[in-house]
């Protein structure tokens, strides 16, 4: 156990930087406790990266604790957004975050995403179909999904021109999972 928020690991592993996670996370519990609004937000959160050093803390807790974090930071957004506007507006603000993954959700199969650029590596376009197929039946259905398997989701490597581009695929996932958290 370190002197710091996270256990760290062990031997000549490597894990998160702890300065670095201890100054986001300070960073994050003043501003979510005291900051202006939108001071930090979810996005934020989620794009947060931490240098990997030897005997640095288990990402795996880490990731957990993000994910918590960007729940409460929308949790927070919501809660101030319908004070100030109201559920249904709420509702119809989600609504239309959900309407923006429509046109990537409504291509075949093989072809919602372009291929990486260069040599870049990809990820297998059916792993990433079969998440769009969930969130498809998610929206017209009202199938289960919640933004932690989105989030948790892995999708297998492909190379060259039959993959789906990485960049893109993240993109589009993470604002899933912000239409997903604001309605959890």
């Amino acid at each position: 156990m370190s002197d710091g928020m996270f256990r760290t690991v062990t031997g000549f592993k490597q894990g998160y930087d702890p300065d670095e996670v201890d100054e986001f996370f300070s960073h994050a519990r003043a501003v979510y406790e005291k900051g202006p609004a939108g001071a930090l937000a979810s996005k934020d959160v989620r794009a947060v990266a931490f240098d990997m050093v030897r005997g640095g803390y288990v990402t795996s807790a880490v990731d957990a604790a993000l994910d918590r974090l960007e729940a409460a930071f929308v949790a927070r957004s919501r809660a101030e957004f319908v004070a100030q506007r109201g559920q249904e507006a709420w509702m119809a603000r989600l609504g239309e975050q959900a309407r923006t993954l429509y046109g990537r959700l409504g291509r075949p199969d093989g072809d919602r995403f372009a291929p990486p650029e260069g040599r870049h590596q990809g990820y297998e376009p059916a792993d990433v179909d079969a998440l769009c197929h969930r969130l498809v039946a998610y929206f017209d259905k009202g199938a289960p999904l919640t933004a932690g398997e989105v989030r948790a989701a892995t999708f297998r490597r492909r190379n060259g021109a039959n993959g789906y581009g990485e960049p893109a695929v993240d993109a589009f996932f993470a604002r899933a999972v912000e239409v997903l958290l604001g309605v959890e």
